[in-house]
């Protein structure tokens, strides 16, 4: 289901605003796996959304010789910061927490954004997240 933006805003209607889950999926035998952006399939960011946890669910982990991956929604990195391919929390496959947590600096979005996984250095080979990043409009 899509993202109802201006939905349930903190500051809106009754003041009655909640948090609201954001999904996308990478899967590398749909999306492949080249250096460079991969632009998630699935939900997108509303412009102005507080970014205040992200979730990653790893199906099959991410294969790569030398390669590394992050994830992000505004910046480089904001989400999951660059690690190798074959490293936590890509390496193993079930629930993780990805490098943007609940106690870390939220992110805010100037436009609206998808979810980005970056692949650096070397391509990957395999791989299947979905990634969950929980957002507060305001």
């Amino acid at each position: 289901m899509p993202i109802l933006e201006n939905t349930g805003k903190v500051l809106g209607g009754l003041g009655l605003g909640r948090v609201k889950p954001v999904t996308a999926v990478y899967d590398f035998t749909v999306d492949g796996g080249a250096v460079g952006d991969i632009v998630l399939r699935g939900d997108t960011v509303p412009s102005g959304a507080i970014v205040v946890d992200a979730l990653l669910h790893v199906d099959t982990a991410l294969a790569s010789a030398t390669g590394t991956a992050a994830l992000q929604v505004e910046t480089a990195g904001d989400l999951q910061p660059a690690v190798a391919a074959t490293a936590a929390p890509w390496s193993t496959t079930g629930p993780k927490r990805a490098g943007l947590t609940a106690t870390s600096p939220p992110v805010k979005t100037t436009a609206r954004r998808p979810i980005v996984l970056t692949i650096g250095t070397a391509a990957l080979t395999a791989g299947r997240v979905t990634g969950v990043v929980w957002i507060v409009e305001l």
